[in-house]
């Protein structure tokens, strides 16, 4: 392997080796407390909801840049339906579950219409949201309860959305978690190998055997590494069953389907997609119809998590979110962009909010740094493509 094939693959790689260097630097400055199984589980349960969010807004961004302003003000008024059920109406939580879901494909389908159908520009659509969600979700909370706030939310809804599968007690190795991580390793490897071949067979341009095999060792590496914190800190959280779900659903759409190719069509070149026979319209509604329904399971991960719902839950979601996506790579104005990026960059953030917490830096260098860490991702993404024209 050349210097040149290796500095191409280190710029190909950026975020991810940026993830790394702010994970040891953390490691040094922290005295090692990140690496505890505790803030392993922490950095998962903090970030679900950029995770989720993430997954949505890099559909609606690669349809050209397109966001959505509304996400965190509807987890708000979600938050609030979800407590009017559950606690104030003592509803069972399955039907309260499709309550919510059905809120949020209903807001969906209005929002998807009136940006894909009426041409309503996506962020005028979705700030009208970003007030009004936020302000009926307080009315709905101040109307039930004299503190503006509801809890607690049932035991079994915070199962579902943040328990732990076959749980052990902290400090009692659980098994079952370290052999899901060998499953998930193996299947990385085989699902690699199956992919190379198919690709060979049609003879299609394969990486060489040593770059897929050091991919590999690191992708089996850190599934281990995860899965082993996880079985030292009380097993799987449900909140990495959600995350994990989501992520592999939408690296198949986003990868192998017909519609999420069109996605990336639209977002490259509208025009052109449309007289080529893509349904532009269709494309925008299901993008925002999918980031409702996502918004709707963020919210049930973030009520379960704080047990409560209030006023100020979601605040700065939407950004989160953006940030997660362009971080990752995912371009400001379309067309590109990847669900793993999206992964790498909500990491990232989620270990610099994590590291910056444990050596107590005050919140406001906190925000500047995040600041710096988007425009540097924003930058590298502009000139990156300056140098391929």
């Amino acid at each position: 392997m050349n210097t040149k094939s290796i500095l191409a693959g280190l710029k190909k790689n950026a975020m991810l080796v940026a993830l790394v260097l702010v994970y040891l630097l953390f490691l040094i400055l922290t005295q090692g407390k990140i690496f505890s199984p505790a803030n392993f589980s922490e950095l998962i349960n903090q970030n679900t909801y950029v995770y989720i969010l993430g997954a949505g807004m890099l559909m609606c961004m690669l349809t050209g840049g397109n966001i959505d302003l509304s996400c965190g003000s509807f987890v708000c008024l979600l938050g609030a339906f979800g407590g009017l059920f559950m606690i104030v109406n003592k509803m069972s939580v399955g039907a309260s579950i499709a309550l919510l879901l059905l809120i949020g494909i209903l807001y969906g389908v209005v929002l998807g219409f009136l940006i894909a159908y009426v041409n309503i520009p996506p962020w005028i659509a979705t700030l009208a949201g970003f007030l009004a969600f936020r302000g009926l979700g307080t009315f709905i909370l101040s109307s039930n309860s004299a503190t503006g706030s509801l809890a607690p939310f049932p035991d079994a809804f915070n199962r579902i959305f943040f328990g732990r599968i076959f749980a052990t007690p902290v400090g009692v190795f659980n098994w079952v978690c370290f052999i899901t991580g060998l499953v998930a390793a193996l299947l990385v490897v085989l699902t690699t190998v199956r992919s190379r071949m198919v690709r060979q067979s049609k003879h299609y341009e394969v990486e060489p055997v040593m770059n897929m095999v050091g991919k590999l060792v690191l992708e089996c590496a850190a599934i281990m590494l995860l899965m082993t914190k996880l079985a030292m800190d009380g097993g799987i959280p449900t909140t990495l069953v959600w995350v994990a779900a989501i992520i592999l659903i939408y690296s198949f759409i986003t990868a192998k389907t017909t519609i999420g190719r069109h996605f990336y069509v639209v977002g490259g070149n509208i025009e052109a997609a449309r007289l080529s026979g893509v349904n532009t319209k269709r494309i925008m509604f299901l993008a925002y119809l999918n980031m409702a329904v996502l918004t709707s399971i963020a919210a049930m991960t973030v009520v379960a998590r704080s047990q409560s719902a209030y006023a100020d839950v979601g605040k700065n979601f939407e950004m989160d979110a953006i940030s997660a996506c362009v971080v990752g790579g995912v371009s400001a104005s379309g067309g590109a962009g990847t669900v793993l990026g999206m992964v790498i960059g909500a990491t990232l953030i989620g270990v610099i909010n994590l590291g910056m917490s444990l050596i107590s830096l005050d919140a406001n260098y906190q925000r500047v740094i995040k600041g710096f860490v988007l425009l540097a991702a924003v930058v590298f993404d502009i000139l990156s493509k300056k140098k391929s024209k």
